[in-house]
């Protein structure tokens, strides 16, 4: 019974896929399965082989399947079939598991178009998302070099203390400045030369007081007095 529910669906299959269904053997076949992939960028559409050979008790128990890409086909930006098979076949046990006892070739390869088409546009929306996060950053970033830190209590006392510190800093600093100058401009005052100094350096003369203030002999001061009468 079941070689002929095998041959029934295939004829049935070769009215759906009429140009995408290649027969291997009398129990074995291959589907070439073309993605519809909204806002698709690539100038082909991704395609998938699936293969399917049915074991004798079909469709009691499941059909074997294989899933490739064709030779030299373009890689698509967000699929690779080599990397992402076993995880398309294994999205396909629950479907296999329902259909069960019933011709479910057309129903796999639906589900697989799906599940496929569904991997490629969340893909795709992931690297958008990735994309926009980086431009948000970048700007967030660049943004960060026109606002200041934002003002706290605290931030503002560490600044007030700070400029405090800075002013008095400068304060000291140019008082120290200022003494320097004065220092070095600052001219030496005269010396007033004590009566014993103008003694000593001949400089004394019969004006000159009796008694000097630094206790200057008052009979030598006599004694210019008379030489000079």
């Amino acid at each position: 019974m079941g070689r002929e529910e095998q041959k029934e669906e295939r004829e049935v299959l070769d009215s759906i896929f009429p140009e995408e269904i290649t027969d291997i053997s009398e129990h074995e076949f291959r589907i070439s399965i073309a993605l519809d992939i909204p806002d698709d960028d690539a100038e082909e559409p991704p395609i998938m082989l699936l293969t399917v050979r049915y074991p004798e008790e079909y469709p009691d128990k499941a059909p074997l399947l294989e899933l490739s890409a064709p030779q030299n086909a373009t890689p698509h930006q967000y699929l690779n079939i080599a990397e992402d098979r076993d995880q398309l076949l294994q999205g396909l046990q629950a479907t296999i598991e329902e259909n069960l006892g019933m011709a479910m070739v057309f129903t796999i390869v639906s589900t697989l178009k799906e599940a496929a088409e569904q991997l490629v546009v969340e893909r795709r929306d992931a690297a958008a998302k990735a994309h926009e996060a980086a431009i948000l950053a970048a700007e967030a970033e660049e943004n960060k070099k026109f606002h200041g830190t934002p003002v706290t209590r605290e931030t503002f006392m560490k600044w007030r203390e700070a400029f405090l510190k800075e002013l008095e800093e400068a304060r000291v600093r140019e008082e120290e400045e200022r003494a320097a100058e004065l220092k070095k401009a600052k001219i030496k005052e005269p010396v007033r030369l004590t009566g014993r100094q103008l003694w000593e350096r001949g400089l004394a003369t019969g004006d000159q007081e009796e008694v000097d203030e630094d206790g200057m002999p008052t009979e030598e001061v006599q004694k210019l007095k008379v030489s000079d009468s």
